[in-house]
């Protein structure tokens, strides 16, 4: 069952050494999502799993151990999600930046409690598997908590990585107001064909989520919302 949850963007920026002189730009959300990260310790969980968006060669399971890296954005810097387990395999495959946004958050709190897990969510998976593959997270463990990675649009200006579209400042608005309510049926209705042309990463994990929390019956908080750089970010916190 879903005890509580986090939602933080994923853009490598959040890493200081990556986004380098422009590391106090992000600093309220890199506090922020500490902040969540402080209420999935507190709910005591059995199991953690940590989801994001990735490409459809990078979806599926990352078991604890699994390593990421960021020196595809010119830095040296590794990262482990969690830790491996007694007889555990490594993982054959990096995390995904994503993951690696999410193993370097959990390193910035020094994660000691539940077990920790990754799954990468494809951009595209339709809203009902994001559903359904929830739901199935949720009856995982007794204590199950979901730290969830995901960005908001990348339209919002005209230096927006996907240009402007006026379509996307009401978009953006509309996902914080259901993460920041914990609505869930507001997340799962979320329109994938406008998520995608806005380039909103986040919409499937929100999915994962709404479909987690469907009969958790947990209230919200919305910690951060801005749009830096032109991309929507936000954080919240589920309890």
């Amino acid at each position: 069952m879903l005890v509580a949850a986090a939602v933080c963007p994923c853009p490598p920026l959040l890493v200081p050494e990556v986004a380098a002189g422009a590391g106090p730009e992000l600093d309220a959300a890199r506090n922020a999502c500490l902040d969540a990260l402080a209420v999935l310790a507190a709910a005591q969980p059995d199991l953690l799993v940590v989801t994001g968006p990735t490409g459809a060669a990078e979806a599926g399971a990352y078991p604890s151990g699994s390593v990421g890296s960021f020196a595809g954005f010119g830095v040296d810097t590794t990262v482990r999600l969690g830790e491996p387990g007694a007889g555990a395999r490594p993982s054959g495959r990096p995390l995904p930046p994503s993951l690696a946004v999410a193993a370097w958050l959990l390193e910035r709190v020094r994660w000691r409690g539940a077990p920790v897990e990754g799954l990468g969510v494809r951009e595209t998976l339709p809203a009902e598997e994001c559903l359904t593959e929830g739901a199935t997270l949720a009856d995982r463990a007794g204590r199950v908590a979901l730290l969830v990675m995901g960005d908001g649009s990348a339209c919002r200006t005209v230096k927006s990585p996907g240009y402007l579209d006026e379509r996307a400042t009401g978009f953006d608005a509309a996902a914080a107001r259901a993460l920041g309510a914990a609505d869930v049926a507001a997340l799962g209705a979320l329109d994938q064909t406008l998520a995608y042309e806005l380039k909103a990463a986040g919409r499937a994990p929100w999915q994962v989520l709404a479909g987690a929390a469907r009969s958790a019956a947990l209230g919200g908080r919305l910690l951060y919302e801005d749009a830096p750089y032109g991309v929507g970010y936000a954080v919240a916190a589920w309890s």
